[in-house]
């Protein structure tokens, strides 16, 4: 319930505050996001984001596979039924 409410209180605060800015202000904010997104910078840390995201995503499935029952290989070629107590059926 406290979560709703101060999500509530933030939208409202945001849109508030958003409207009372106005048009220019919200030119301005865009223009300087235009000028932000073109730099090399920018750039070099979104696709360094992105390398970062699919290496994670590659690594978290390779765990997945490795791990999900009836996988008769576990880590490192471990058999995952040794010294667990746990066999897959």
């Amino acid at each position: 319930m406290r979560f709703r409410l101060g999500l509530m209180l933030g939208l409202g605060a945001g849109y508030y505050l958003g409207a009372k800015a106005g048009r220019e202000r919200y030119e301005q904010i865009n223009q300087m996001l235009r000028k932000v997104r073109s730099t090399d910078a920018y750039q070099t840390a979104t696709d360094k984001a992105q390398a970062a995201v699919d290496l994670g995503k590659e690594r978290a499935k390779e765990f997945v596979d490795e791990h999900k029952p009836g996988s008769s290989e576990g880590v490192n070629g471990a058999s995952t039924t040794v010294g667990t107590g746990y066999s897959p059926s």
